[in-house]
């Protein structure tokens, strides 16, 4: 080949050929042919090309690679052709399949030091369990508690020495946080001081107040609760909220004062201080028990060996009892159980005589806890903080302790704590404290059971329980549902109270709603598997005995929030479990809505899910608001009757306000309708003051049977037959019910009303006096008396407690009085440099008060809110003379007005409340008569 003729591009750059032309010539001679002839001619050339194949020249954009879409799929079809690519790059054409996870779970069992075998062996002795909730306010180390006894079971799980283990913060959410949110089962075998092994059934539950129910649903099932207290903080908000919770569920209550090494090394008090300080923690519970609890020997001291001390980053927990023990355990024959009686409160150790006085023997006398305890304390702690090289491998020689030298060169934190390790050994303090004060299954059954079963204790069914039989009919009630680490399923987890539950057995599961007269809310499922659960992996067994906890499969699918699960035959008497009762109300309701609409049903189904893991929560479709409460603050003004449509009947009442605290009785069920007269009249009687007659005939509480109004049949005999005011009694209780469960000014819930019936005319004849004519006529007269009385509106308002530094606390006051607060004390706190301040706030001004609180105080200051009361809104509700100016904020005697009418418009109810709609024209001709002014639009 001639390279002069061709560039470096393989073009050809020599002089023309004649051919190329002859051939365009020849070319289009052929096109011109082509297009005279036929059809059939094209064919022929085309054959006639197929003779030289691959001769023929054909440009780059005319190759043809591959058939075309109408070649391959033919003629009659359609297709379309994507000029662009419509998956990103950056997602996979196939994807690898990702399962979602929301928990962290172990793979495999872990290594424990004692065998599963054991535990499992262990679990049918109920004398050796114990069922005890470990509950406290917001970070006072419940959490970290459970990872010393972890650490202490499980030799490989080790906390990495800059973090936190958190072994029960299983959600990813509160790794995220650093605060526990659901309430997390452990189950371990644990030793007390003599060396003998307990099943213990831990629940760790959230300090938060907004998660306080769950720690309820801890509290159902178990036998005593260990109360958390910081020993730097002392009795915060929810300490005090626990301990009353607890003594109402009838628990066992101990205390553990965590943190003691707060005292030391951040306060840095002297011992002697110290003493004082942890003295006033456990005064103030027992303060705070006697007010709650009517038991006279319900008392902690750790003499009684019901308190214990710790501090769960040292790894340190000992009672006076086990403290004694190293005692004994390094100096022989000392009686430790004595020595412990004598180590708290005021009593000296004279060392001349050798014997304890309760009189100081010199003035600078320690008492015996500071002297055997606090100063030992306070010096391991200053020898590993403070000489490390020098004079610490003396000091832990004498205490027997050894340290290889790799572990000396350790950073403080490690090596404090394991020395306090090596000296404090395992807890069996805590153990201890357990075993003597929190009963077992079998002693704690008989009150667990009066106080949460509903049916009677006295039946065969109720021995069983009472006896925790696990021969007997099964019973296991479950309180809490936690989903399977994909959140796909729900698993129940409860306490089985007699009998013994097998995996695979059929089972009946009642809800909340079964009752022996209506048996709608049950279904029969069977069990799938059966788990004991250890926070972060589970054991699984083939059957569970009566007295332990139970995570059991495959009976979620009919369970909202508790449930009773028993035989599916022969149990028939079975009757349920109460439903768990929160010691807070919920007043807020939040809206939800799917962005795209066609994801509804997703949405619901995540709803459905939200609903059955959280205990308090109940889950119906609303706007984010408030609710409200409707009130009266006088006596009606003039008796208020209407007529039913057809004439016959004629209902007349009053309303005027209940008395101070009776709505909360009813509330809380000190008092109960469905007492005997005798016993509620008494009770009338004594507390309120009511007189006999009145006592005696109340009808019902409403809107619900622990509803805040009450309805009194305040008639005479000689004005009324009673015979046939009896006859229509449930109607009007209906109607009554119906009214008090959507008031006339905003369709929310009345409260603390008392209505009265004063005369009634009945007809004769039951035709004329159905429940159709009765029961919205009492509505409509418990409407208009209602009104007729000064009717207010009530909003819920948070109790708050703030923590925060001396400076900061005129902020908080700034912060609260914008939002309609007020403050009802501030106190430093003992032994800190923090403030305590509690006061009350709106709860509809309390939206983004914390985020407030924290700008205004550079985020110093904690707030923790909880429902506390109702309160009557400023101004009235229903006078015309005020104008709502949109978007303008009113001042406070407008408020009630401001609230009535916004909510109503939500409502999608009419601007104003209309008062013709509640009184018959008679019932108007009577207020004329009477010359009522009224500045209500009729």
């Amino acid at each position: 080949m001639d390279t002069d003729l061709y560039d470096e591009f393989g073009n050809y750059i020599g002089p023309e050929l004649d051919s190329d032309e002859d051939d365009d010539e020849l070319g289009r001679e052929t096109k011109d042919l082509d297009e005279m002839d036929d059809d059939d001619d094209d064919d022929d050339i085309g054959d006639h090309d197929d003779d030289h194949p691959g001769m023929e020249v054909v440009l780059h954009e005319d190759k043809k690679y591959y058939p075309t879409a109408e070649e391959v799929y033919g003629p009659e079809v359609e297709t379309i052709v994507q000029e662009e690519d419509t998956q990103p790059l950056t997602e996979p054409i196939i994807k690898p399949v990702k399962t979602k996870k929301f928990t962290l779970m172990e793979q495999t069992l872990p290594v424990t030091v004692y065998e599963m075998d054991f535990l499992a062996d262990l679990m049918d002795n109920s004398e050796l369990i114990r069922n005890v909730t470990l509950c406290g306010h917001l970070h006072h180390g419940k959490t970290c508690f459970v990872d010393c006894l972890i650490e202490q079971t499980h030799p490989e799980i080790r906390k990495r020495y800059d973090q936190d283990l958190c072994y029960t913060d299983i959600l990813f959410t509160e790794q995220e946080r650093g605060v526990g949110i659901k309430s997390t089962p452990v189950t371990v075998v644990l030793p007390d001081t003599k060396g003998k092994s307990y099943l213990f059934n831990i629940m760790d539950t959230p300090g938060h107040v907004n998660f306080s129910d769950e720690v309820t649903a801890g509290l159902r099932i178990s036998d005593g609760v260990v109360l958390f207290i910081d020993a730097a903080e002392g009795v915060m908000l929810n300490t005090e909220r626990l301990i009353k919770h607890a003594v109402q569920e009838r628990l066992a209550v101990t205390v553990c004062i965590n943190k003691i090494d707060r005292l030391i090394l951040e306060l840095k008090l002297p011992p002697t201080d110290a003493y004082y300080k942890l003295r006033h923690i456990v005064d103030e519970v027992n303060g705070l028990i006697s007010m709650y609890s009517t038991d006279e020997n319900l008392i902690l001291s750790p003499l009684l060996g019901n308190v214990c001390f710790s501090s769960s980053q040292y790894s340190i927990c000992f009672t006076l009892g086990s403290f004694a023990k190293i005692y004994a355990d390094t100096f022989g024959d000392i009686n430790y159980q004595e020595f412990a009686k004598r180590l708290w409160g005021d009593i000296y150790f004279n060392p001349k005589t050798r014997k304890f006085t309760k009189k100081a023997p010199t003035s600078s006398s320690q008492r015996s806890f500071v002297e055997f305890i606090l100063e030992p304390l306070y010096k391991i702690l200053a020898q590993v903080v403070g000489d490390v090289d020098t004079s610490l491998p003396r000091t832990l020689d004498e205490l027997g302790i050894h340290l290889t030298k790799e572990e000396l060169k350790l950073n403080i934190r490690p090596l404090l704590r394991l020395v306090c390790k090596k000296f404090f050994g395992e807890f069996t303090g805590f153990v201890d404290m357990c075993v003597q004060h929190i009963p077992s299954p079998k002693v704690g059954a008989k009150p667990k059971i009066e106080h949460t079963y509903t049916g009677g204790v006295d039946s065969d069914l109720g021995e069983a329980m009472s006896d925790c039989d696990p021969d007997g009919p099964l019973m296991c009630h479950t309180t809490k549902m936690y989903s399977t680490d994909d959140g796909v399923q729900f698993h129940a987890f409860g306490r089985v109270l007699s009998g013994t539950i097998h995996a695979g057995q059929p089972v009946k599961v009642l809800g909340e709603n079964y009752t022996l007269e209506d048996e709608e809310d049950s279904q029969i499922c069977t069990v799938g598997r059966l788990w004991i659960s250890v926070a972060r992996y589970h054991i699984e067994v083939n059957r569970v005995p009566a007295g332990n906890w139970v995570l059991i499969e495959g009976v979620d699918q009919p369970i909202v929030k508790t449930a009773t699960i028993t035989e599916p035959r022969g149990n028939e008497e079975a009757q349920i479990f109460r439903p768990l009762k929160f010691n807070t109300t919920s007043v807020i309701k939040i809206a939800v809505e799917p962005v795209n609409p066609s994801e509804l049903p997703k949405m619901l189904d995540g709803l459905r899910k939200v609903n059955k893991s959280y205990p308090s929560l109940t889950t119906k479709v609303a706007d984010p608001v408030v609710t409200f409460c409707e009130t009266v603050v006088e006596t009606s003004s003039l008796k208020c009757f209407a007529e039913t449509p057809n004439k016959k009947n004629k209902i007349t009442m009053i309303a005027e306000p209940l008395e101070k605290g009776l709505a909360e009785d009813i509330e809380n069920e000190v008092v109960q309708i469905t007492w005997n007269r005798k016993k509620l009249g008494e009770f009338f009687q004594t507390k309120y003051d009511w007189d006999l007659l009145a006592a005696r005939s109340i009808w019902a509480f409403g809107p619900d049977a622990t509803g805040p109004n009450i309805l009194v049949d305040d008639t005479l005999p000689s004005e009324v037959d009673k015979a046939l005011l009896g006859s229509v009694k449930d109607s009007i209780v209906q109607g009554f019910q119906w009214g008090t469960r959507e008031g006339p000014l905003c369709d929310e819930l009345i409260r603390n009303v008392k209505f009265k019936i004063l005369d009634a005319v009945v007809a004769q004849e039951p035709l004329h006096r159905g429940g159709g004519q009765i029961i919205p006529t009492a509505r409509r007269v418990v409407y208009s008396a209602f009104l007729m009385a000064t009717p207010r509106l009530m909003e819920p308002y948070y109790f708050v407690e703030v923590q925060a530094p001396a400076d900061c606390v005129s902020a908080v006051y700034t912060v609260l009085a914008r939002r309609r607060g007020h403050v009802t004390q501030d106190a430093p706190i003992p032994g800190s440099p923090l403030y305590t301040i509690k006061a009350f706030i709106p709860a509809i001004d309390s939206f983004g008060f914390e985020t407030d609180l924290r700008t205004h105080t550079q985020g110093q200051a904690f707030s923790l809110s909880v429902f506390h009361h109702w309160q009557i809104v400023p101004g009235d509700p229903l006078d015309k003379s005020i104008v709502i100016r949109p978007l303008e904020p009113q001042p406070a005697p407008h408020l009630a007005r401001e609230f009535m009418i916004k909510t109503r418009r939500r409502k999608g109810l009419s601007e104003d409340v209309s008062i013709s709609k509640f009184f018959d024209d008679p019932m108007l001709l009577e207020l004329a008569k009477q010359d009522v002014v009224l500045n209500y639009p009729m």
